[in-house]
């Protein structure tokens, strides 16, 4: 046989984000296992699957085995924006075989498939309800020849199955070890938020992106989202030409050597009220049709954006009236980490972002439910450093004045190439700013510190450090002397 011929088919699901989780979708004439709990989503998910593929041109069966009745089903789902009235009995019929499974057994409920399917011509067949066909089998042997059965069944019409089943109580169960895949649905409660993960437990034919991955059940249905670091890899990564970007504030740029490095990551770290977001502005404000810029934003609208940057960046008003610069703003709700980067990514890729703002780093953090944030934003960057952006992200440190401060990351260095501190300094009744270059990534720059205040014009820095030691000459000898900062870890971590 050739190697075209022995290519497998797929059979694409229509569900945002699942197709890529599975490498393509799922292998034609393959039986799968949907599995989880009551009320994680598992007759959405059918229902979504059907609809998209009756919309696609194929024939569909969907039997239920559960009580409840096909109408009050549909009831259900009606008002989900994949349903169409259009396709009931013309793409997809809906059977009841709960009396011919309580009547005659697994042997009456095959004999209804074998019929239905063969009648209809269906190359999509979905039980709904299948626990109640595992528990009416009298053994383990029963159900491995009634799977079996199904499964020649649909090899020989070619016809894909779906099983949408609770969890078994024992594992493996007979069924699981003879389907071709098996997707576990879990939903719970992590600090008082919703989660929803899916997880594919088994893929025979083809690889998928491992570990769990989040989802969401709306409107418009299911959405996975699949897990940002399993997507890194089959990323591409930058030249590694060192360019640089000017920042929009001069002296910052001559400090630097030029500006910041294209495509690298800059963390602007510093308290409440330290002028991150005025940074951030700044560096926006130097967008271009060439270069076009996007802020993402989780605390204040884009109008509040606007209002500042007509106090200290007015250049940022005009590229966003001429459209060389957009704001991105989603709220810092109930969101997914995953669903806010693909937002995001969505938005750089459509407008070929190449610069860009994430204020802050807080908005990520608080979308993260039981995972660490760290490889995820590992993998983000490495994302954005392959699509030559070059990015300016801010985050909030609790310390407002002391010799040290927390982290917003563990492993800082390993995640951002270039790290800038802004920090206050109290001095008698006066509270000073003061900025300082802590690191840039394979190159050169200027460490020291530098005073600096907010004006009109936005960020602007003293000539040299003259200042600076000044007004730290005047701390008693024994603190808050002009050493750099020291960045502790996060309490626990």
């Amino acid at each position: 046989m050739s190697g075209d011929a022995q290519k497998l088919t797929r059979v694409e699901s229509g569900i945002k984000g699942l197709d890529r989780v599975l490498h393509g979708g799922f292998i034609k004439g393959g039986l799968y296992i949907i599995e989880g709990v009551p009320g994680t989503g598992k007759t959405i998910f059918g229902n979504q699957f059907c609809f998209n593929q009756a919309k696609a041109g194929e024939q569909v069966l969907y039997v239920t085995l559960i009580a409840e009745t096909v109408g009050r089903m549909l009831l259900n789902i009606r008002n989900l924006s994949f349903y169409e009235d259009a396709a009931i009995g013309v793409g997809i019929v809906y059977l009841s075989g709960f009396s011919e499974l309580k009547n005659g057994g697994l042997t009456g409920l095959l004999h209804l498939l074998r019929r239905e399917v063969a009648s209809r011509r269906a190359s999509i067949l979905v039980i709904d309800g299948f626990a109640a066909a595992a528990d009416s089998a009298h053994s383990r042997e029963e159900m491995k020849v009634f799977v079996q059965q199904l499964q020649t069944q649909a090899d020989a019409v070619d016809c894909t199955v779906f099983l949408l089943t609770n969890p078994s109580e024992q594992t493996p169960s007979s069924e699981e070890t003879m389907v071709d895949g098996i997707i576990n649905l879990t939903s719970s409660l992590y600090d008082w938020r919703p989660s929803r993960e899916l997880y594919v437990r088994k893929f025979r034919g083809s690889s998928y992106l491992l570990g769990v991955h989040s989802f969401q059940i709306a409107d418009d249905g299911f959405t996975v989202y699949p897990r940002r670091e399993a997507l890194s890899s089959s990323v591409g990564i930058d030249n590694g030409e060192l360019q640089r970007v000017p920042t929009g504030i001069a002296r910052l740029d001559q400090m630097l050597g030029g500006g910041i490095p294209s495509h690298s990551i800059t963390m602007v770290v510093g308290p409440s009220g330290t002028g991150k977001t005025t940074f951030g502005m700044q560096f926006l404000a130097e967008s271009s049709a060439q270069e076009p810029g996007l802020l993402l934003g989780f605390y204040e609208t884009p109008a509040r954006i606007r209002t500042k940057a007509n106090a200290v960046a007015t250049p940022l008003t005009r590229a966003l009236d001429a459209g060389d610069a957009q704001i991105l703003w989603i709220p810092p709700s109930d969101q997914l980490i995953d669903g806010l980067a693909d937002r995001m990514l969505e938005a750089v890729q459509e407008r070929n972002v190449r610069r860009l703002v994430i204020d802050g780093l807080g908005g990520f953090k608080k979308a993260v439910r039981s995972r660490p944030i760290e490889p995820f934003f590992s993998a983000l960057t490495h994302q954005l450093r392959a699509h030559k952006v070059t990015t300016v992200c801010t985050a909030e440190v609790p310390e407002i004045i002391g010799p040290t401060m927390t982290a917003p990351l563990r492993g800082l260095s390993d995640v951002t190439e270039n790290h800038i501190l802004l920090r206050f300094v109290e001095v008698g009744a006066s509270l000073y700013r003061l900025l300082s270059i802590l690191k840039v990534r394979d190159s050169d720059f200027d460490s020291a510190l530098r005073l600096f205040s907010i004006t009109s014009n936005g960020i602007d820095i003293a000539e040299n450090s003259e200042s600076a030691e000044s007004i730290l000459s005047s701390f008693s000898s024994h603190a808050r002397r002009a050493d750099p900062v020291r960045i502790a870890q996060e309490p626990g971590r």
